[in-house]
């Protein structure tokens, strides 16, 4: 087994469990490891630090597996680790059927994900490391998951860094194309073969819930605390109506932009919005999340669109449109680090327009999912734009990703999704 030995100048990264060694950490190789081959790391006096994958193209030089070294990195460890992950989800969510069972390096497996939904799970192989064990991995999900298919997403940009071919295809059972699931009461219908990504966002579960005391009531309304939301009627075409029963209470009106297939619409209008107008470029998005919406009874109080959600914002604020509250949910604006500065544009200018558009006394909800941006910098730049946008910014809500994505404290690129919510108001 080849070693790898580190320089005596680095940081002690690996010490404190982040699982990674960076190239530029590397002093010398004793040994010709190949792509995915087990390798010991050493400091540069030769004490062991752990045991891992070697990467012989990527700048992630070691992909850590196991700290201690008697241990095998054979099908015995990746049963090992599934069932380690999959009892961690057991734990926090009782009785779910649908959620990420394998985070990756969170959960000690290098490069691997694994969305379980219901009897069906998909899977995505970003390293060296697990593509050569990919043949083993099917019958562990069987085993320790309880699937009976399992579908391959392996088409992510991050394995060509790793020099891997993209992948797709079942790799065990001849499963559905899509799947329907259930989260927090509400349903939705998952593309596990064409959807984006995995085809589900589980991170944001718990966020999405956070909507529910920003949607009962419009900016303008004065909720009482004995005052239960009633579904209130709604006009030819999904406009909002009021209801005679319900005091002339309506709810508050909502954009949804980036919405993919439309869940924080799903729950916004379940928890009592009147009306949300549901964005999204991808015509498939948004076809995904009219079944979601109807599947839920709320199509009619629903308008979805088709369109760049930054032109929207855009001509949503010449047409001086107004909404009670505001979703911005965007796809990772940064990458990499050189993506920072761009990216950074991007935040501010969809959270400028987006604040144009709420109501005084209304409420911006935003999100990011670009790891390289920090939560600090990412509200920094929220600041910023409520400062260009003439607006005073109040915070309500300040989530992170859902409990089957586990963070390791050691390593940030863990903590990739930021959520907030924000009262918007005038100065």
């Amino acid at each position: 087994m080849a070693e790898i030995f580190l320089k005596r100048t680095r940081k002690r990264r690996i010490e404190a469990g982040h699982p990674w060694v960076f190239r530029s950490e590397v002093d010398h190789v004793k040994g010709e490891p190949g792509a995915g081959d087990r390798v010991v790391v050493r400091n540069h006096q030769g004490h062991f630090l752990a045991q891992g994958f070697y990467h012989p193209q990527s700048q992630i030089a070691v992909r850590v597996a196991s700290y201690d070294e008697s241990e095998p990195l054979d099908q015995g460890w990746l049963r090992r680790r599934v069932t380690e992950a999959w009892s961690l989800r057991k734990r926090f969510l009782p009785g779910v059927g649908a959620c990420r069972a394998v985070y990756g390096e969170a959960d000690g497996l290098p490069g691997l994900i694994v969305d379980k939904y219901g009897a069906v799970a998909v899977v995505q192989i970003l390293s060296s490391a697990l593509d050569g064990r990919r043949e083993s991995l099917p019958a562990v999900l069987r085993d320790v998951l309880g699937v009976t298919a399992v579908y391959e997403r392996s088409d992510a940009h991050a394995r060509e860094l790793e020099g891997l071919e993209p992948r797709r295809g079942w790799l065990l059972g001849d499963g559905p194309q899509e799947v329907e699931i259930t989260e927090n009461g509400l349903r939705f219908f998952v593309d596990v073969v064409d959807g984006q990504k995995t085809g589900h966002f589980f991170d944001q579960r718990d966020n999405r819930r956070a909507l529910a005391p920003l949607v009962r009531w419009g900016a303008a309304e004065r909720p009482r605390p004995d005052q239960r939301f009633r579904e209130g009627s709604t006009s030819e075409g999904g406009a909002p109506g009021a209801s005679a029963s319900d005091g002339g209470r309506v709810g508050a009106q909502v954009l949804d932009c980036f919405a993919h297939t439309g869940a924080f619409s799903v729950y916004a209008l379940h928890y009592g919005a009147a009306h949300a107008t549901v964005v999204d470029i991808s015509e498939q998005a948004i076809g995904a999340a009219r079944r979601n919406l109807a599947a839920n009874g709320c199509a009619d109080r629903s308008l979805c669109v088709v369109a760049n959600a930054f032109d929207l914002l855009r001509e949503y604020e010449r047409e001086k449109r107004e909404f009670d509250v505001v979703v911005l949910d965007p796809p990772a604006f940064a990458k990499n680090r050189a993506a920072i500065e761009s990216a950074l544009r991007g935040y501010k200018e969809i959270n400028l327009r987006g604040m144009r558009l709420v109501r005084d006394g209304g409420f911006l909800v935003t999100a990011s999912c670009s790891s390289p941006i920090s939560r600090e910098v990412w509200l920094d730049t929220i600041l910023d734009a409520a400062i260009d946008a003439r607006k005073l910014v109040r915070r309500v809500e300040l989530g992170f990703a859902a409990k089957d994505h586990p963070v390791l404290a050691a390593m940030p690129e863990n903590d990739y999704l930021k959520f907030a919510a924000f009262e918007v108001r005038s100065r």
